[in-house]
């Protein structure tokens, strides 16, 4: 299979994991043709045998870091998240609906994290590779985005700091 071919093959799971990073459909397509725009031209940085996909998603995130840095957004909580294709019962759709607020609340390091472990089933060492950062700290952020995502589930809000005199 070719290099051209491949890259296609996996743009479903890129837009899948920039439309749960970004939050909108019309930036998550902005940020998957920015990342293949910048992978074809790059393309001859990638080590052949090395796995393609977790190149790719190395490359949109330092894609989306870029965009970040250069945008500063003074909101970066948006309401509106990914419309779910169907639901199996109200409650189902009030859970996922919470879960995905919950997901939006998570700040980004630990978003990052938590989708591409959890939704792009990236093992530990790729994690850690795609983002740059140490095997450890991959472990500790999605500790921690874990726990803050399951309380914000039981409703409790997260955790608050005691106050030590």
């Amino acid at each position: 299979m070719s290099d051209a071919q491949s890259l296609v093959g996996l743009i479903p799971r890129l837009r899948r994991y920039a439309r749960a990073l970004v939050g909108d459909r019309a930036s998550a397509d902005d940020l998957v043709q920015d990342t293949l725009e910048r992978a074809w031209s790059k393309l001859h940085l990638y080590r052949h045998g090395t796995d393609l996909r977790a190149w790719l998603f190395t490359v949109m995130h330092n894609v989306h870091v870029n965009r970040v840095r250069a945008t500063r957004p003074t909101d970066p909580l948006d309401d509106e998240m990914p419309e779910l294709a169907q639901r199996a019962t109200q409650g189902d759709g009030l859970m996922v609906r919470d879960l995905e607020r919950g997901i939006a609340a998570l700040p980004l390091a630990q978003r990052e994290v938590l989708l591409l472990v959890a939704l792009e089933d990236l093992s530990y060492d790729e994690t850690a590779r795609v983002l740059g950062i140490p095997i450890g700290t991959v472990m500790s952020r999605l500790a921690r985005a874990r726990e803050k995502l399951r309380a914000l589930m039981q409703g409790k809000g997260g955790t608050k700091l005691q106050i030590v005199k």
